[in-house]
């Protein structure tokens, strides 16, 4: 496809588009990681396996990191706000400020999964 300026765009390939398997699967892990962060109420652990998680969606899916960022991230806090509604537990300020806190490992994770996916190609000769 040319676009208006005279430039080609690359075409599309059918494998292209196969990323809901990837979100399916960031939803969950944020869910734990939430669910973690209620239970066991361990800062450390939660930021460990959000962590974990961004890096492997980061190694699989490189290209724009950040959606792993947002929707591994924002699940923290959205499994205290519904651990809150619907549970018994009900969690301290403290805690609902440092559920934010899961964007930080969750950053590091998905881009140095990315990098490290750049290095793996870089060093193996793959283009």
């Amino acid at each position: 496809m040319t676009t208006a300026w005279g430039q080609v765009l690359p075409e599309e390939t059918p494998g292209q588009h196969g990323d809901f398997g990837y979100y399916v699967f960031a939803i969950i892990a944020g869910a734990l990681s939430g669910w973690v962060d209620i239970k066991v109420g361990d800062l450390l652990l939660t930021a460990l396996v959000v962590l974990a998680t961004c890096m492997l969606l980061g190694v699989f899916r490189p290209a724009r990191p950040w959606r792993w960022v947002a929707i591994v991230g924002i699940m923290v806090p959205v499994a205290d706000l519904l651990g809150y509604l619907v549970l018994t537990q009900k969690p301290s300020r403290a805690q609902i400020y440092e559920s934010l806190l899961a964007f930080l490992p969750a950053t590091a994770g998905a881009y140095g999964g990315a990098m490290m996916r750049g290095a793996i190609r870089n060093i193996s000769g793959g283009k």
